[in-house]
């Protein structure tokens, strides 16, 4: 029990009060009544709770990309690269469903040297097929934040003409550090833009090198953009792209640059006539153009043509679709290992003691990687059994 005031009368005065002088003091020692310690009780305060809203069904995003709804579209590429275990097996199921839709577009990869004009070729070339008619989506991986993971360049802002094309659906994607600076989902993110109707998908990848090379197992074309200068600028090319390359398009060839570029373009064939071609039947040669100005960018669709009619009628071009298919598998196969050791919780736990032993020379990486592999391969038949 606890003591509160009271109003009421028989108010008496504090000890100390002199009580010859009484109007001196206002205060009071008043009588306290007995109350129950439930009616003090403080009510529970009520957290708030942030109203979850669902996303469209497996069935409402089916029918929506079949119908070309943007929206769906959008949101069945996010539900693709969602890295959530509920999100893939569902990204999955709808992807079964839409495989039968798919496969009709021309599948175009683009890639070069920093600088080369990349974005603007893309803006340019996917503004003239949208007035031939056709619908184009691009797919433009950008390079991903060490910090946030997210898209750096935001390709979709340096595409604005075409972003407001209704013919042209713009895609950026982080790309996460995969190597190859393709998306890990990028090739399923194709299939729904197939899907959608979409008759060319242009994937523009981080940049030229090595890793770049991942890029030739998802498209039909391969194109590298490049600049003028031949002499420096060759000597930094790698061969390894250039093999891979169907075409390579030396870009900004437009006022006094115009004269350098033709240069360049004959170093480049000169090259190329040394090198085995990227695709069995098709001579790989360079081509001038000026995004900027859009001169020459309707030869780039003359020459994308003419190499899907050449390796069509050879066969070439439905043999090379059936071998994406197997090193998709395989490419699949590789991340949900990788995916698993990383996420085994017996991994988890040594992989940060393991680090700091081999960083203070107490343990070789070799022996590391074999302890690791070995309560990896334990844990598993753990739960197999």
């Amino acid at each position: 029990m606890r003591k509160c005031p009271n109003n009421m009368a028989g108010d008496k005065r504090p000890e100390w009060s002199d009580p010859t002088q009484p109007e001196k003091f206002s205060s009071v020692v008043r009588k306290g009544v007995e109350v129950k310690a439930s009616d003090t009780e403080v009510k529970k305060t009520v957290r708030f709770k942030k109203k979850t809203v669902s996303g469209p069904s497996l069935e409402e995003l089916y029918q929506g990309v079949l119908q070309g709804d943007r929206t769906m579209l959008a949101r069945a590429i996010t539900l693709i690269e969602s890295n959530a275990e509920h999100h893939f097996k569902m990204s999955q199921e709808l992807l079964h469903k839409l495989l039968p839709y798919t496969g009709k577009a021309l599948r175009i990869g683009i890639t070069g040297v920093p600088g080369a004009g990349k974005s603007t070729f893309i803006e340019s070339f996917g503004t003239y097929l949208c007035d031939l008619g056709l619908k184009v989506a691009v797919l433009a991986i950008d390079p991903s934040s060490s910090i946030s993971g997210g898209s750096i360049l935001g390709d979709k802002t340096r595409m604005e003409k075409l972003t407001r094309n209704p013919r042209a659906f713009i895609r950026p994607s982080p790309s996460e550090g995969k190597l190859g600076g393709v998306h890990r989902k990028t090739k399923e993110s194709m299939l729904v833009c197939e899907a959608a109707g979409f008759d060319v998908i242009l994937v523009e990848t981080v940049g030229v090198g090595q890793n770049e090379v991942i890029v030739r197992d998802m498209v039909d074309f391969f194109m590298l953009v490049v600049l003028t200068g031949a002499g420096d600028e060759l000597q930094g090319m790698k061969k390894g792209i250039m093999e891979l390359a169907d075409g390579i398009f030396v870009n900004k060839a437009d006022g006094d640059n115009k004269i350098f570029a033709e240069k360049t373009k004959e170093e480049y064939n000169r090259i190329l006539h040394f090198l085995q071609p990227a695709t069995r039947g098709w001579q790989t040669r360079a081509y001038t153009c000026s995004a900027l100005y859009h001169e020459g960018i309707d030869n780039v669709w003359n020459v994308i043509k003419a190499f899907e009619k050449n390796t069509k009628a050879s066969g070439v071009f439905y043999d090379r679709r059936r071998w994406q298919q197997k090193q998709w598998m395989y490419s699949m196969i590789n991340d949900q290992l990788r995916m698993n050791f990383y996420n085994n919780p017996h991994v988890k736990e040594l992989l940060p003691k393991f680090e700091n032993e081999i960083i203070a020379g107490s343990r070789t990486v070799a022996s590391a990687v074999e302890l690791l592999f070995k309560e990896f391969y334990q844990s598993m038949n753990y739960k197999q059994q």
